[in-house]
């Protein structure tokens, strides 16, 4: 009887990185503001550089204590980590997957791994076919557009001839098993307070803000966000919780116009009207890093218990829970059996190279 022979299928994680150390933060900022894609600095691209150089040494000192307050470094990288481990385990351990050996590795936009180190590692392990897949579950040409692009430009530097396949799973805004994962995290939150504050807990839903430009010129973002909220509040009444909402986009950086409400003055707002309690629930970030330890646990929760807000609490990332992988899983699984084993043919990612 013949033996099927198994197929190695990479599963890139892309993530935008951080610093893992306070050296490491000047370094990071740099690689941040060198991407004109999301940041244009003035001068054109010939000056980006130089430019780019000059932020991160001015803003390195402020940052540096940013990261200092919450340890010392980012922990994106060990949580992203963790979601590859957890992935590949969820994955290898299928009925579906028996035929097939899947490899899960980090791909960082702005650190490291970069894309040449996990397709270099990849490459190593004899993969010939890559699923990219973003943990921004919804889509932003500054997020997982600036990463497909770089994946794009470093593929076939690394996987030089015809025999190399890779597809992309950019989105996943109302994945039914994602929007579950992240209503868990909202439901335990509520559970755990009293009861009587519990009744009068307003739900604020924070995202990563982005600048007017990238919506003027058709980015989804906010409407996909719009579409995550909807999916949790709906599954949220039909747990029977029913709470106010609000709705704020944080870590708005430079002179440009960016999407509001801002979070901090939606919570000035909350204040002003008597909010006793606030809950917040992060969108469009799956693991914690800085935006979650230090803007909202240190920098929002301080803002609240000035203006007034003695319960001011957030609901736990998703990071490498068991529903969210499984989250994960079935879409690398859906998105195999729909797609051909090429990218050739995918004239949006085509277009990225």
């Amino acid at each position: 009887m013949a033996v099927m022979k198994s197929e190695s299928v990479g599963v890139l994680l892309l993530n935008l990185g951080g610093p893992e150390s306070l050296e490491a933060v000047e370094p990071f900022l740099y690689n941040l503001f060198s991407d004109r894609e999301i940041i244009q600095l003035p001068g054109g691209p010939l000056l980006q550089k130089p430019f780019a150089r000059l932020i991160a040494k001015v803003r390195g000192p402020k940052v540096r204590e940013n990261y200092r307050s919450i340890g010392g470094g980012s922990p994106i990288l060990e949580l992203t980590r963790r979601q590859a481990s957890a992935l590949e385990r969820a994955l290898n351990g299928s009925e579906e997957s028996a035929s097939t050996r899947f490899h899960v590795g980090v791909a960082m936009r702005y650190w490291h791994p970069d894309s040449a180190e996990a397709l270099a590692e990849m490459r190593d392990l004899g993969v010939r076919r890559i699923v990219a897949l973003t943990l921004y579950p919804q889509y932003s040409s500054a997020t997982t557009g600036s990463s497909l692009s770089a994946l794009a430009r470093t593929v076939t530097s690394v996987f030089p001839d015809e025999g190399f396949h890779w597809t992309a799973i950019d989105r996943y805004p109302e994945e039914p098993e994602y929007l579950e994962a992240l209503t868990d995290t909202v439901v335990e939150a509520l559970d755990a307070l009293p009861a009587a504050e519990r009744s009068e807990t307003v739900i604020l839903f924070s995202a990563h803000g982005l600048p007017v430009r990238f919506i003027q010129a058709g980015d989804p973002y906010v409407e996909e966000i719009a579409r995550t909220r909807t999916g949790v509040l709906r599954l949220l009444e039909q747990r029977g919780r029913r709470h106010p909402w609000k709705m704020g986009y944080q870590s708005r950086t430079g002179p440009v116009r960016w999407i509001g409400p801002y979070t901090d003055q939606v919570i000035e707002e909350l204040a002003r009207a008597g909010t006793r309690s606030v809950l917040v629930v992060p969108l469009a970030f799956v693991s914690d890093h800085i935006e979650t330890l230090y803007e909202i646990d240190l920098l929002f929760g301080g803002l609240a218990r000035r203006l007034g807000i003695p319960g001011f609490h957030r609901t736990r990332m998703l990071n490498d829970t068991p529903r969210f992988m499984a989250a994960l899983a079935g879409l690398v699984r859906s998105h195999l059996a729909q797609q051909p084993a090429t990218s050739d043919d995918d004239p949006e990612l085509a277009a990225l190279r």
